[in-house]
């Protein structure tokens, strides 16, 4: 019964992680700060020396009213593993479009290709974000695709590149290793509940630079 048990409290709590994504953007495109933050913890991280959702709010407020006049996030592709029943990480896909001020007083319409690495965290019952790390491939106005390097191309900043590829060391090795006529050695499938941290090869405690 409790191998049951186990087992229904996992499928309620994939259910439960699935939508924190689907409610961040809604909350986040509809502008409801109030709904956004809680979907974080009370103590959640703001920069270097700031943390509580308070902090978050004011933060959020500050970008969204002086960047953007409307933004609109589209979920994809979302893979979730536990760590134990309280502690999960995920990567989800996510494709967005921003309407966007210039300087100059002109409006782009800037798209964006990313992913979202997660940890979520269950407090007193309901599951939270602990963590999101965005990874950009490319963001760029309507009109002009992001062909060649530094994807990310924002109004009034000089281009960069992005953190698209940077959690998963295939993406180097692939481009490093071409094979060769012989037929190439395939690894073991991954082990249940660790596809994402195969895929890192153990490469450790993740942190990239954010623009």
């Amino acid at each position: 019964m409790s191998h049951i048990l186990s087992r229904i409290d996992r499928l309620e709590s994939l259910d439960e992680i699935r939508q924190l994504p689907a409610k961040y953007s809604l909350a986040l495109d509809m502008r409801d700060l109030d709904a956004l933050v809680n979907l974080f913890p009370e103590d959640v991280r703001v920069g270097k020396g700031m943390q509580g959702r308070a902090h978050f709010k004011r933060w959020m407020d500050e970008t969204l009213r002086v960047q953007f006049s409307g933004t609109s996030h589209h979920i994809g592709n979302h893979i979730i593993e536990f760590n134990d029943p309280d502690h999960a990480i995920g990567v989800v896909y996510s494709k967005n479009e921003h309407e966007t001020a210039r300087a100059d007083g002109g409006i782009d319409w800037v798209i964006m290709q990313m992913i979202y690495w997660d940890q979520y965290e269950r407090i007193d019952g309901r599951w939270y974000f602990q963590r999101r790390l965005p990874c950009y491939w490319y963001a760029t106005d309507l009109n002009n695709p992001p062909v060649g390097e530094h994807k990310m191309r924002w109004p009034d900043r000089d281009n960069y590149d992005g953190a698209f590829h940077d959690l998963w060391p295939s993406w180097q090795d692939f481009w490093d290793n071409p094979i060769t006529e012989e037929l190439p050695a395939v690894a073991e499938p991954a082990p249940l509940e660790q596809f994402l941290k195969t895929m890192r090869r153990d490469s450790g405690e993740i942190s990239i630079r954010t623009r």
